[in-house]
């Protein structure tokens, strides 16, 4: 095998995939990065002139993309559009997701219910439609955009926690159930990441500390810094990698 042959097998050229989510933040820079690798992205999200803005900037750059406007978390939209284009699929990203940084005594069990929904919830709506193309078609992959507030956790973040917990938990069963299929389901935990939800906590001295102390690399992460990993797992060169949830968090969790 040559260098242009490894190489090779991190394209995703003739793929296409779907990325929730794909606005703003760490879902744009995977939905870019796949584009960048070859692959027809679809971006989803709710406001279709903020995705006809991001459609025209990949086109822009001879970048292959498509809206695909409706909200994850409502369940007729998203059986709706599968139902009409989810045959196209052959890669499945489950970006979208909420947060909601409250105590617990704040967190009544309506608000609960609506992380779960988003967070974890719609993630099973989408592979569950999705699956069964990618299986008759006997390869597809799925990517779960965890937390690492899923095998750890902090104070006043259950709700969030559980969630991403809890999608981490599914990717392991979807890695196990689709496999036999030829799809694979993987997971990436980021870490802190100067995102804009993140903005206000940037600057903050507090978090900064926290940072410095906890963190190895001694910094927040670059949003763009997530697209290596998704291209990975999406592409042939991650081919035997099922069921595993890949941390990306500048070595936080792996230091105490």
């Amino acid at each position: 095998m040559t260098h242009q042959d490894h190489l090779d097998r991190f394209s995703l050229s003739g793929k296409t995939a779907l990325v929730t989510g794909a606005s703003r933040g760490l879902g744009w820079c995977i939905a870019r990065a796949m584009a960048e690798a070859g692959a027809t992205v679809l971006l989803n999200g709710r406001d279709p002139a903020r995705l006809a803005e991001l459609v025209s900037e990949l086109a822009g750059e001879g970048l292959s993309s498509v809206a695909a406007c409706f909200d994850v978390a409502v369940r007729d939209a998203a059986d709706g559009w599968i139902a009409a284009q989810g045959r196209n699929v052959d890669i499945l990203v489950n970006n979208a997701g909420l947060r909601h940084r409250k105590p617990l005594a704040d967190t009544p069990p309506d608000a609960f219910s609506v992380m779960l929904d988003v967070n974890l919830t719609a993630a099973y709506g989408m592979a569950r439609g999705l699956a069964p193309f990618m299986a008759a078609k006997g390869a597809g992959a799925i990517i779960n955009v965890t937390s690492i507030a899923g095998p750890v956790a902090r104070a006043n973040d259950a709700a969030y926690t559980a969630a991403k917990g809890g999608l981490a938990a599914l990717t392991r069963a979807l890695a196990v159930e689709l496999g036999r299929s030829g799809v694979r389901c993987n997971g990436i935990a980021p870490g802190y990441f100067a995102t804009e939800a993140n903005a206000p906590w940037v600057g903050d001295p507090g978090v900064t500390a926290l940072l410095h102390s906890r963190v190895p690399l001694q910094r927040w992460g670059d949003p763009a810094e997530i697209a290596g990993a998704a291209v990975f797992l999406a592409s042939p060169a991650a081919s035997y990698v099922n069921g595993y949830v890949l941390t990306v968090d500048g070595g936080m969790t792996a230091s105490f």
